[in-house]
């Protein structure tokens, strides 16, 4: 009888997952985006249209740096500086190799960042997009090698240089290369401040650690997107370091304006005309 009664509902279940795969609809994975941070749904289209920025509640996806060159420089303009850079792997990191391999084939980058001149609104400068697809846009020797680059070509020929910094920080599978990027970095930004030149920063999601703690703070102006994550050391370790709870919006772009690390915060949809206006009130070509 037992034997029986586990029959029926085992011929209960396999109908039941008969039933709901045929009335099962299938929706293809590009026709609808879901926000991570409020739930609401979008159609694709849509959200792509709306250079990816939720309608409900204003979240900034993340972008690669080619759709964020698309949306902010005038088309054909770019210029790109230093395209075949790759990394040799100098602390010689198991697997590395093949790691930064799979990755220049998925994303099409040779490394985290893309640098080269360009216009933005007709005025010419400098500009850098890190990406956070690479390795999460960790700063190795490619990455600190192209930056230390493009400033010393922008202070050659007096340009201005726009940052989009996206990252999780210094690149531990090149140990203490990576942290010499920090004052490599710097510097090269030290020496363009010095010859008067303007530098922009805009810190996207997420700006931390090394990167943080170098030229993505060093900025003239410092830009954040809404509701972005900037630090350096993560949430529970400073939390465990001082034996205190922090603010809920702790390393927010907001909690950093209202603190006076952040000049501004602009959506994205600003970003472009933002740039332009901050270029032409700042250097003397507005004066020409």
């Amino acid at each position: 009888m037992l034997e029986d009664l586990f029959k029926v509902v085992k011929f209960r279940a396999e109908n039941d997952a008969r039933a709901e795969k045929k009335n099962k609809v299938n929706i293809p994975r590009d026709l609808l985006f879901q926000c991570p941070r409020c739930g609401s749904a979008m159609f694709m289209d849509d959200f792509v249209g709306a250079a990816k920025v939720c309608s409900n509640c204003g979240y900034h996806s993340r972008l690669t740096a080619k759709e964020r060159l698309d949306m902010t420089i005038d088309k054909g303009t770019f210029v790109e500086y230093d395209a075949n850079m790759t990394s040799k792997n100098p602390i010689d990191f198991d697997g590395y190799e093949k790691k930064i391999a799979q990755l220049q084939e998925k994303t099409g980058l040779r490394d985290a960042i893309l640098t080269g001149e360009c216009n933005i609104r007709n005025k010419h400068c400098v500009i850098a997009v890190m990406d956070s697809h690479f390795m999460m846009a960790s700063m190795g020797s490619v990455v600190g090698e192209k930056l230390a680059r493009a400033f010393e070509r922008a202070t050659e020929k007096r340009l201005p240089v726009v940052v989009f910094s996206a990252s999780g920080g210094a690149r531990m599978q090149e140990g203490i290369v990576s942290l010499m990027q920090m004052a490599k970095t710097s510097a090269a930004v030290a020496r363009h401040s010095d010859a008067g030149l303007l530098y922009i920063t805009v810190l996207t999601d997420p700006t931390t650690g090394g990167v943080t703690a170098s030229f993505a703070s060093l900025g003239d102006i410092i830009i954040a997107e809404p509701k972005v994550l900037i630090g350096f050391a993560g949430r529970r370790v400073i939390e465990d370091t001082i034996r205190q709870r922090l603010p809920d919006d702790f390393q927010s772009a907001e909690f950093l304006l209202e603190h006076g690390f952040v000049d501004m915060i602009v959506e994205r949809k600003n970003i472009r005309r933002t740039l332009s206006r901050l270029i032409r009130l700042h250097t003397k070509e507005a004066n020409r």
